[in-house]
This record gives structure tokens, C-alpha cells and sequence, in this order.
């Protein structure tokens, strides 16, 4: 499914979100803590396009590299000329090709909500962070308030699945997005999730009315 979309998965991201996702990515990058090591290595897990991992190794003052792992290699291909210090790999979130304590700190955007197992994938990234680095999880959530719940779900449900099939012309690629969304754990529930990974100082934001979350923990 990931590799049929790929070609308008970039277009579809900034254009479903109204260009907001631009601003989750900082929010994500902003919570990982790398200034304390601007010349470490970080891991992008599940990276997709390497939206995100461009979004850090951007940043002024970052001087390290981003290692940018997932399956979906036509989705790394897509990305792998975004920014400089990005090194796509092909790689299973539940059984990644490093050692233990390998990395800096590490992000996932968008990506925990398709793991087969998430409990596992949790343990695997908690497995290749070295103590004392910083894990950040950008996922989409459900706002608490109404009327935006409301109008969240219309759209989620009804407009975005129209959008993303006339755009990607896959069929079943963007009614998936809404309906594994909606049966994903909610942010307090991921934190609980987190800390039985064996991750420590464990908390999340919500982000644009609670749409999305920034979560982050210690390993």
C-alpha cells in the first residue's frame, strides 16, 4: 500500500493537513533534546519520505546524522535527497539491523500506528537508544471538545478518504489513515505503553486542539 502511494504521499500529507504537519515536525524535533549532542547520531524509525529526519538535520547547529529506517524502500528513495547528514536504510521497526545503544535519540512520525506489534516495536527502539536518550512519537489523536471533535470526524471519515482516493488513486490507502487512527491507543494510554517499553519521564502534548500529539520519553 506504502509503496503504491508513495509518488503523492508528500503532496497528500501537506495538502490533507492544510500544511499544518510542517509545524508537527518542529514540535517532534523541538522535544527531542538533540543540542545536548549536536554531533550524535539519531534514528528516524518507520521514516517514510524523511520528512522528519530532513525537519532535524536541518536544524542550525546539527551536525551529526540522521539514520532514516523503513521497509517501504521506494518511500526512502522518495526522500533521500531532502537534506545533507540523512542516510535511508531498509529496515523492520521490529527488528532493527543495529546493536544495542546505538543512537542518540530517535523519532517516529506518523509510523508506530502501522506496527504490527506495538508493544514489541516500542521495545525495539527502547533496545537501540543508548541511557539517557531521548524518544519522541508523533501520531495523530482524536480531540476531547466538541463542536472540533465533531468536525474532526466528518472530515477524517468522509472528506479526507475522498481527497486522498482521487488524488493517489489508490482505493483503499486513505480510508485506512482514518480507520487506524481511530483504533490506535489514545496519548494517555501510548504513555502507559511507553513506560512497559522501559522508557522513563514519559509525557505528551496535543497539538492543533488535540488532532495530534508530541510524545516523549527517556530510555
Amino acid at each position: 500500500m506504502f509503496t503504491a502511494i508513495a509518488p503523492r504521499y508528500d503532496f497528500l500529507n501537506h495538502l490533507l493537513s492544510l500544511n499544518v504537519d510542517r509545524s508537527w515536525r518542529r514540535a517532534a524535533v523541538a522535544r527531542l533534546g538533540w543540542e545536548a549532542k549536536p554531533d550524535g547520531t539519531y534514528l528516524d524509525l518507520c521514516a517514510g519520505t524523511l520528512d522528519l529526519a530532513a525537519e532535524l538535520a536541518r536544524r542550525d547547529g546539527f551536525c551529526g546524522r540522521v539514520i532514516g529506517a523503513d521497509f517501504v524502500v521506494p518511500m526512502l528513495a522518495r526522500g533521500r535527497d531532502k537534506a545533507p547528514r540523512t542516510v535511508p536504510i531498509a529496515a523492520d521497526a521490529l527488528a532493527l539491523p543495529f546493536p544495542a545503544a546505538r543512537f542518540d535519540g530517535a523519532l517516529v512520525g506518523f509510523g508506530v500506528r502501522n506496527l504490527a506489534d506495538l508493544d514489541s516495536g516500542l521495545r525495539e527502539a527502547a533496545r537501540v537508544l543508548k541511557p539517557g536518550a531521548r524518544f519522541v512519537i508523533l501520531e495523530f489523536a482524536t480531540p476531547r471538545r466538541a463542536p472540533l471533535r465533531a468536525i474532526y470526524l466528518f472530515y477524517f471519515r468522509r472528506i479526507l478518504p475522498a481527497i486522498g482516493r482521487l488524488v493517489s488513486k489508490h482505493r483503499d490507502a486513505y480510508t485506512y489513515l482514518p480507520e487506524s487512527v481511530l483504533a490506535f491507543p489514545e496519548p494517555e494510554a501510548l504513555s502507559q505503553r511507553l513506560v512497559a517499553a522501559g522508557f522513563s519521564r514519559v509525557g505528551f502534548e496535543r497539538l492543533t486542539g488535540g488532532i495530534c500529539a508530541v510524545h516523549y520519553g527517556t530510555r
